[in-house]
């Protein structure tokens, strides 16, 4: 890394209820802009837009709501009891949200501005190519994550398959460059984001 590098744009990935989003309000506050991938894919699934044709397309009317926007809940239940479902969605979706990422991330470099991208499935999308200065997993104990998806209103069964859909935790962990362990209080959480961005500002742990 030479020192002409002063933005850094990070990747936070993690399982499902981890806290991805708890470490992007705290990345918010140190002053990072912050783009949330699922909000991307939600508005590029926007009734009238070329990802929504595609989708209905391909699952049928069934799934859209009486104002014609695509249920979320109704897409949800089919693709997570269905792998190849899973990926026909992801195959659709996944190419317009990289694209949108691609050109978000390169306006915060242009700008010089500190970023990250709050992306669920970085490894699963085969989105970890996108220039990355680093990837972090947001990472929490098995039943912790049952327990936050319970208070989210899932049954204990959906719950479960929610966790199985997705690569498993340890995997993501091995494959990110750091790991925040999201296991106790807010502070704490904190403050591990806190250590990690500073280690990287300061060169650590690049090779």
């Amino acid at each position: 890394m030479g020192c002409m590098h002063k933005s850094f744009v990070f990747g936070i990935t993690g399982g499902i209820a981890c806290g991805k989003s708890e470490v992007g309000k705290i990345l918010e506050k140190m002053g990072f802009a912050v783009c949330d991938a699922d909000r991307v894919a939600h508005r590029l699934m926007g009734k009238g837009t070329p990802v929504y044709q595609q989708v209905v397309d391909h699952f049928g009317m069934h799934i859209l709501l009486g104002n014609g926007e695509i249920s979320r809940p109704i897409l949800g239940s089919i693709v997570f009891g269905n792998p190849a479902e899973r990926k026909a969605l992801d195959g659709l979706v996944h190419p317009a949200v990289e694209k949108e990422l691609q050109s978000w991330m390169a306006e915060k470099r242009s700008a010089n501005r500190d970023a990250a991208v709050l992306l669920p499935l970085l490894f699963e999308s085969g989105m970890e190519s996108l220039g990355w200065d680093g990837i972090v997993c947001v990472s929490s104990s098995a039943e912790e994550v049952l327990q936050r998806l319970e208070k989210r209103g899932l049954k204990r069964g959906e719950a479960e398959q929610r966790v199985a859909s997705q690569m498993p935790l340890e995997e993501k962990e091995r494959r990110a460059d750091w790991v925040v362990p999201n296991v106790g209080t807010l502070e704490d959480l904190e403050q591990s984001v806190q250590e990690i961005v500073n280690r990287i500002k300061a060169g650590k742990d690049y090779e």
